[in-house]
């Protein structure tokens, strides 16, 4: 809840003019997303069809239901009819600020999926410490998510340590390629038919992923996505490596 609906139309048409240099052939491998408000979302992917590479718009949360007496709140299928691609749910602020817990994320995530769109999941550990506590917590989190997915269902799971969210530097990078291979290893990841992509967020920027390619299959900015040449900077980065 950063900017103005003028700033987010500012901002998409300066993302969209920098992304143009970007020779199109090397963004044809990779998917790009942006989540704006809820009140920006038709206007940002009506702005985003002008793009020559296919950009994704995310929601950056929605309700469990379809329809229904929840006054203030966002449906899922609404969203799928404006063109929304995924939805962000369980962020850590959406946790800790308005008490979300693991059954409410995962019935979002079902909700998301059931319409047709792609949940991405934040998951992380609260305190910073040992990989192995790390993914036990992550596990309860992505555990509960898988078991109200469909098994053939597309989800991407954005590992956000707690800890690390607007800090000044992201994790270690061998604690992140750690606790994502543990991650990675949960039988509820393991049996899935689906795809499960694994992104990094928590002070993500320029100059990280080249660190992690090894391990993880993007990245999920927060702050250092409000400037539109640091995004793209990050994205040819990633189409790079």
């Amino acid at each position: 809840m950063y900017f103005s609906l003028q700033q987010t139309r500012d901002f998409t048409n300066s993302f969209l003019s920098k992304l143009a240099d970007v020779p199109i052939e090397l963004l044809s491998h990779i998917d790009i997303f942006i989540i704006p408000d809820f009140v920006s979302l038709t206007t940002t992917i009506a702005q985003l069809k002008s793009s020559s590479v296919a950009i994704w718009t995310g929601a950056q949360d929605c309700h469990w239901e379809d329809q229904g007496a929840f006054t203030g709140e966002v449906s899922p299928s609404v969203l799928r009819s404006a063109g929304v691609k995924l939805v962000e749910v369980g962020h850590a602020e959406r946790r800790s600020i308005f008490g979300e817990d693991d059954t409410m994320v995962a019935n979002k995530a079902a909700a998301v999926s059931r319409n047709g769109m792609i949940p991405l999941v934040c998951i992380g550990e609260k305190t910073q410490g040992d990989v192995h506590i790390a993914v036990e917590e992550c596990r309860v989190q992505v555990d509960a998510v898988m078991n109200a997915v469909p098994a053939e269902a597309e989800v991407i799971l954005a590992y956000e340590p707690v800890w690390a969210i607007g800090a000044s530097q992201p994790a270690g990078e061998k604690h992140i390629l750690d606790v994502v291979a543990g991650i990675r290893g949960l039988e509820s990841v393991g049996r899935r038919a689906g795809t499960t992509r694994v992104l990094y967020g928590g002070s993500a920027g320029p100059g990280l992923y080249e660190k992690l390619k090894s391990g993880l299959d993007g990245l999920f900015l927060g702050r250092f996505g409000h400037d539109p040449e640091q995004f793209v900077k990050t994205i040819q980065e990633v189409a790079e490596a």
